[in-house]
């Protein structure tokens, strides 16, 4: 047996792509052709194959300008363009609806911006008291006795015209009224203190005649002054005339009869001088109610223009014998 070379290899010959080795290498290269379009799409900046070919970076993406669109009319604006420092909107707004062509209205009142302030009234309460209207009945009496500062209202601003009045408030508004000389010495109340608040102008109205006392000294300055006698104190101070008809005067009134006896002169003379003001009836007299702070305040304005003092009101509570 010899030994002899073996052969020289022939070179081997590749047999052709088989169908299953073809779709495995299309399928290779469709998954990493996806992963490289899906890894460049995920940017948000689209698929630039210009891009791809030069390899360069480009520096920064200079924004194209949007065109300004000016809006008619009848269209809403558009929003503004964007500046190179703000990214560029992914969407744009969807315009307003149009707004309709409103034709202004001639002589169309309109709501002012501000609420305009209430104008001043013409006829003002008598010193803004607040229970004091201007058609109330005794309001020019009121307002006029303010104006002379011979009544004044309370601290709360009111004037109460409804309330009675004290013997003691009524000689303080006597005593403002009238300037009368003494006629008589004073008189020492026992029931008026030194240091009341109203002893001087009981001590004045007493020795001029307007308000007298009671026996054994007695003034009883809180009691409440009835009508009758807020009248026969006025007749008395100044000294008006006696009526000739006392009892002719009287039958004006159809509560007559309860005119105290004492006081049926007195009543008479104020009612014929025209003091006598008496609401809500002039020809009913109701003597012997308590007498108001309007009671008071017309008697006494009634009183000063008896006097020359004061100008006539025109009034259809004052009673005509």
């Amino acid at each position: 047996m010899t030994n002899s070379l073996p052969p020289d290899p022939q070179p081997s010959r590749r047999d052709p792509l088989g169908f299953d080795e073809f779709i495995g290498i299309f399928l290779a290269f469709s998954v990493i052709g996806g992963i490289l379009f899906w890894s460049l799409g995920r940017e948000g900046q689209g698929f630039n194959l210009g891009g791809l070919l030069d390899p360069t970076p480009s520096p920064s993406a200079t924004p194209t300008a949007t065109p300004t669109i000016s809006p008619s009319p009848d269209e809403g604006a558009l929003p503004p363009s964007p500046t190179p420092n703000q990214p560029v909107p992914t969407t744009v707004p969807a315009p307003e609806p149009a707004q309709p062509n409103v034709v202004p209205v001639p002589f169309a009142v309109r709501a002012p911006a501000t609420p305009t302030p209430s104008p001043t009234p013409t006829t003002a309460e008598p010193e803004g008291f607040s229970d004091v209207e201007a058609n109330y009945w005794a309001y020019p009496f009121i307002t006029a006795l303010v104006q002379r500062d011979i009544i004044s209202g309370f601290p709360d601003g009111t004037f109460r015209p409804d309330a009675p009045v004290t013997r003691a408030e009524y000689a303080s508004m006597l005593q403002k009224a009238f300037d009368k000389p003494a006629k008589q010495q004073a008189v020492s109340y026992k029931d008026v203190a030194a240091d009341f608040w109203a002893t001087d102008a009981i001590q004045e109205v007493s020795r001029n005649g307007f308000l007298a006392g009671y026996p054994k000294n007695i003034f009883q300055p809180t009691q409440q002054i009835p009508r009758v006698q807020a009248l026969v104190a006025l007749a008395s101070g100044l000294e008006l005339p006696r009526s000739t008809a006392p009892t002719q005067v009287l039958q004006t009134y159809q509560d007559a009869a309860q005119i105290p006896k004492y006081a049926t002169g007195a009543v008479a003379s104020a009612t014929q001088a025209g003091l006598a003001v008496s609401h809500p009836r002039p020809n009913v007299l109701e003597p012997n109610e308590k007498a108001t702070r309007a009671d008071a305040a017309a008697f006494i304005y009634q009183a000063l223009v008896a006097s020359g003092k004061a100008e006539k009101i025109s009034s259809q509570y004052l009673t005509q014998p």
